[in-house]
């Protein structure tokens, strides 16, 4: 580690530090450590797993970028024993051959290294958007920049960062995932602070992603990745004031929402002739899933079916108690009781790769279905381990003969993809879900930036910082997931035109920049051109 970046500093910055209000510094010489609270904004508590509060602090830093034009003139780090007029000249010059192009080749290569905008590098077809060169300097004429020239460049110290003026965080962002991926340790923790000090997490969606993205850049240089991940808790049970953060996700991002609608249906066309009914569902979590599984079933004319649930969950990785498991299936079993639904609730409380047949206390003559709702990606695959969890959870259920197995999963691929292109796949992926909820939640919700804060944070941190078994968030496309599912023995169920048409009509309730579409019995749900939910349905 380098001096000026430590674990122990990153640490500290997550784990350590009071709760601080987000503020908007109204002046150019405050520096991001020294920010003090504002009593009129407003703050997210996180909470680490030693119980100490911890907080995401951001703010927009308006200082003047410096920059350096070659060391044979800072040799003694200060501008102040050189003549300005000299020096001023030589800039003037070097400027006007840049625009005027009339330097010979020579000039232009030694001028392109000495300005740092030349570089050999391979970049991959599919995140080759991210390493747009800048080519160009943008001048500035405004008052306050001509009367503080002289002075501004007393404080030059890197050529690079003049450019960055022009450039936007998701450029800076890739910039600095290459020097990290390139072991630039140096480079990669000044990129960090700099961003840092341009992103927000009450800002446009283009500056919440990157105040995360950046955030998980440092958790992989400080190999704090899986500390940071178990302290940024999303799945803690609701209190009976308050819903939980994941709970808010799935209500508010409907792309989520629709995936829960469309197994939903899924479910009820299959088991609509059945009097006993046994589900299984191996990521429950706030039980928001069954909440509208219950209300149509009920709402069935003739006899109602007779509905057990069985919810598997991993106490340890969501960071809850048994107790918070059987609450929730004490508020399905009152919602079904009211609406004159037979329903029984009944918690397994163990690791997912632990499961036996036995424990899940199937019976004769009950109709089987299985539902995967974001959970199958959290299963460790062939790539992680020989053992290949996730394919042998698929093989188990097989041996149970279910009526019908439903999977809702993220369609973005952050399983087996080098880091690089993974961390444009998750920038991309995550930008999408940032700017719809902005159509669904308020800029200055304290749910937004709760669900932000807990959920979404916590994943992408995930996904940027950590490798092999570490690496918690292995998303797949649809495609991989109908292979494995093929190769587990399963065959396709395309869900009904009536399913479809009915997630129709809700989209219009919301934006018609959320997108629907079927491929190959699958319903991916986007928004604009970017899927970001795939929900199918398996025989």
């Amino acid at each position: 580690m380098t001096d000026d970046y430590s674990r122990e500093s990153y640490e500290k910055y997550f784990q350590d530090s009071p709760i601080e209000e987000l503020i908007e510094p109204s002046s150019s010489s405050v520096s991001g450590n020294s920010i003090q609270p504002d009593g009129g904004a407003s703050s997210y508590q996180l909470r680490a797993s030693s119980g100490t509060p911890t907080s995401f602090v951001s703010t927009r830093h308006h200082d003047a970028y410096q920059s350096n034009f070659g060391s044979d003139f800072l040799e003694n780090g200060s501008l102040d024993s050189l003549d300005n007029d000299g020096l001023m000249k030589l800039k003037l010059q070097a400027l006007e051959r840049a625009l005027l192009d009339d330097s010979d080749p020579e000039e232009e290569e030694e001028e392109e290294d000495m300005f740092g905008t030349s570089q050999s590098m391979e970049i991959d077809p599919n995140i080759a958007e991210w390493a747009d060169p800048i080519q160009s300097m943008q001048l500035h004429d405004s008052p306050k920049e001509s009367s503080s020239s002289v002075s501004n460049l007393s404080s030059i110290s890197s050529t690079k960062e003049i450019s960055q003026i022009s450039q936007t965080p998701k450029q800076l962002l890739y910039e600095c995932a290459i020097a990290l991926s390139e072991g630039n340790e140096e480079e990669t923790s000044s990129r960090i602070n700099g961003l840092r000090q341009m992103v927000s997490i009450q800002g446009e969606p283009s500056q919440r992603i990157a105040a995360y993205m950046v955030e998980g850049l440092a958790a992989r240089l400080a190999e704090s990745g899986k500390g940071l991940y178990k302290a940024l808790k999303c799945k803690e049970p609701p209190s009976s004031d308050r819903l939980a953060a994941m709970q808010i996700l799935f209500e508010v991002c409907p792309c989520f929402k629709f995936g829960f609608i469309a197994a939903n249906n899924a479910i009820i066309e299959a088991i609509k002739d059945e009097k006993n009914v046994h589900i299984i569902d191996f990521e429950i979590n706030q039980g928001s899933q069954y909440i509208n599984l219950i209300q149509q079933l009920a709402s069935r004319s003739g006899k109602r079916p007779r509905v057990r649930l069985t919810g598997v969950d991993d106490p340890e990785s969501v960071q809850r108690s048994v107790g918070g498991l059987k609450i929730i299936g004490q508020r399905l079993e009152k919602l079904a009781e009211a609406l004159g639904l037979p329903f029984e609730f009944r918690a397994v409380a163990s690791r997912t790769s632990l499961v036996t047949p036995s424990m899940l206390n199937c019976h004769p003559g009950e109709a089987l279905v299985v539902n995967f709702a974001f959970q199958l990606h959290h299963m460790p695959d062939e790539s992680v381990s020989t053992v290949n969890e996730r394919d042998q959870l698929l093989r188990l259920v097989k041996s149970l003969n279910p009526k019908l197995v439903t999977i809702v999963e993220q369609d973005v691929n952050t399983n087996t993809t080098p880091f690089l292109p993974r961390f444009a796949e998750a920038y991309n992926y995550y930008s999408a879900v940032f700017e719809s909820l902005d159509i669904t939640l308020p800029r200055e919700s304290q749910d937004r930036m709760n669900v932000e804060r807990q959920c979404l944070a916590r994943d992408i941190v995930n996904v940027v910082a950590c490798e092999g078994e570490d690496r918690i968030e292995r998303y797949e496309v649809a495609g991989k997931w109908r292979a494995r599912m093929t190769m587990a023995g399963f065959t396709s169920s395309p869900m009904s035109t009536n399913v479809t048409d009915e997630i129709r009509k809700l989209i219009k309730m919301y934006c018609d920049r959320f997108k629907i579409k079927e491929e190959m019995g699958a319903l991916h749900f986007g928004w604009e051109d970017k899927n970001l939910i795939v929900a199918s349905a398996w025989k």
